[in-house]
């Protein structure tokens, strides 16, 4: 079984080698500690969520806090192409289902995006608790997936603010159940950001396809089927690294 993943601060483990020490402490130690109830000599992974992640054995255990001693040092640079998913708000979490098991697939960024048929409203205090809930879902779904960066979570997006990012993409992409053309069919680039956009229950409205046509989004399908907004992020996800990452 794969040793458990535990977080520190960015740039933490900088200087990090063989014979080193790291301590977790925190919300992480205390999970450490009494939730895994770690014992010395066990091993564990600990990460910085920017790249750089240490295999580490145990060696002190105090109340909320893990002492490790560091075995091996590994650094991940980020991806190129990077995914971005634009999810729409929706009902029931299930944007949160969306966003959870897109990171388990590599997603780089996720955006939260207010679209017109939105049944979801983030206002006012709304979009602090939002943001906050989406960042902690991330995390957690870094932390299992033993991932080396942990998604970037970007303010919330209302469809200007969407346009703007899929006229600046490497490739913009948007799934539609009456498109023709098949996401694995498209060329991907070697460089840059590969942007999708996933609408919400009710489909995204007609006003928002045209703004996105208008600066070169591409409209695809994945299959015969029609996928929640839950799912559908995470399938094309698998599809692009299918197309990349994972040959």
């Amino acid at each position: 079984m794969t040793a458990p993943l535990f977080l520190v601060a960015p740039g933490s483990l900088a200087g990090a080698m063989a014979g080193t020490t790291v301590s977790i402490g925190g919300s992480e130690g205390h999970h450490a500690v009494s939730v895994h109830r770690l014992r010395i000599g066990e091993e564990v992974l600990v990460g910085d969520g920017a790249g750089v992640r240490v295999s580490a054995e145990v060696v002190g255990v105090e109340r909320h806090t893990l002492l490790t001693r560091v075995i091996e040092v590994q650094v991940r640079p980020p991806a190129d192409p990077r995914f971005v998913l634009v999810q729409a708000l929706a009902k029931g979490d299930r944007d949160e289902q969306a966003i959870e098991a897109a990171t388990e697939l590599g997603v780089d960024a996720v955006v939260p995006w207010q679209a017109s048929r939105s049944v979801v409203q983030w206002r006012a205090d709304k979009v602090a608790r939002g943001q906050a809930r989406w960042e902690s879902i991330v995390v957690a779904a870094a932390k299992q997936s033993r991932r080396f960066q942990v998604p970037q979570v970007r303010p919330l997006a209302r469809t200007a603010d969407v346009v703007r990012l899929l006229g600046d993409a490497a490739l913009s992409i948007v799934l539609h159940e009456e498109a023709q053309a098949p996401l694995a069919s498209l060329d991907l680039p070697p460089t840059g950001e590969i942007v999708l956009v996933v609408g919400p229950e009710g489909g995204i409205a007609q006003t928002e396809l045209d703004a996105f046509a208008a600066v070169g989004v591409v409209a695809v399908r994945l299959g015969p089927e029609v996928l929640r907004t839950s799912t559908a992020g995470p399938a094309a996800l698998a599809v692009l690294n299918g197309m990349s990452r994972w040959r």
